[in-house]
């Protein structure tokens, strides 16, 4: 496995895996890895004959009042997990490199960036966007690899590999949880055992709506006003959003029907944690990712 720190050296890596008709997977983090970023390098080494991690806390994704400064680093432990799995590159820029001084260029998905998380964190997905494109622009990735739990992220990059013919696939893999059911993430770390208690309220808030879906109510305001009460039975909890929306305009639907997505944020204390499910119905009967 070999440390790459720069964007011209990384360049000149994948003009060589190119060259030689290699492909290459691509699994972008900001590093503290857990089992559900593990799981996406997983399946891109199965998919790719190369694959590429980049480790990078991307500073024009946080908000001013938001734990840029705060978010888990520990670089030797992703390295080490990273070299277990047999990855073969790790791209580990520093801000520096990433956003010279003088950067001025930003990338948006207009109206889907306003939706959901985009309310509570204006600018956020601007500099998800803006970052991705980056790094595909300096991996040229054949496929790249996010998880389910970042639903709306997944959405807006999809549309925006779309809008810019981008020649990349985008695999979104399922939620990898922990044994309580609560989603694998960074920030968990946050969470003392009395947080994490009320956290799992999320996903017991999901299994409860997927039991309704499964005794056929379909009407989202219904499956959302349950959740409200579960969600205000929890003390420490503080409600974002719960949203019920199409997969594609992520616009609130009155039913559900088709394929639609369950999302919720939730404030545990400090913590801000998401959470989804997503839903589909078809004349086959009722599917869930969750």
């Amino acid at each position: 496995m070999k440390k790459i720190t720069t964007i011209k050296d990384m360049k000149a890596v994948v003009r060589e895996l190119k060259s030689g008709g290699k492909t290459i997977g691509f699994v972008p983090t900001m590093g503290y890895l857990h089992g559900g970023h593990l799981s996406l390098v997983r399946k891109s080494i199965q998919n790719a004959d190369a694959t590429v991690v980049s480790i990078f806390v991307n500073p024009a994704q946080f908000g001013p009042q938001e734990d840029f400064k705060e978010y888990p680093r520990d670089f030797n432990r992703d390295m080490e997990l990273l070299k277990k799995e047999g990855v073969d590159y790790v791209f580990f820029p520093d801000s520096v490199e990433m956003y010279p001084q003088g950067y001025k260029t930003y990338v948006q998905v207009q109206d889907l960036e306003e939706k959901l998380c985009g309310h509570s964190r204006p600018g956020h997905f601007k500099g998800v966007c803006t970052i991705v494109l980056k790094l595909f622009n300096i991996i040229d990735p054949d496929v790249a690899f996010f998880g389910q739990k970042d639903a709306q992220q997944a959405v807006i990059l999809r549309k925006m590999v779309e809008d810019l013919d981008l020649d990349v696939i985008i695999k979104v893999l399922p939620i990898i949880r922990d044994e309580d059911g609560l989603a694998l993430s960074s920030r968990n770390e946050y969470l003392n055992s009395r947080e994490r208690e009320a956290a799992l309220t999320l996903h017991r808030s999901l299994q409860e709506a997927k039991k309704m879906i499964e005794a056929g109510e379909r009407r989202a305001g219904n499956i959302i006003k349950r959740i409200e009460e579960m969600m205000r039975q929890e003390p420490l909890a503080r409600i974002d959003y719960i949203e019920i929306v199409d997969l594609d305009e992520l616009k609130p639907v009155e039913r559900i029907e088709d394929e639609t997505l369950l999302a919720l944020a939730v404030f545990v204390d400090k913590t801000r944690i998401i959470d989804n499910m997503m839903v589909e119905i078809n004349e086959e009967g009722v599917r869930f990712k969750e």
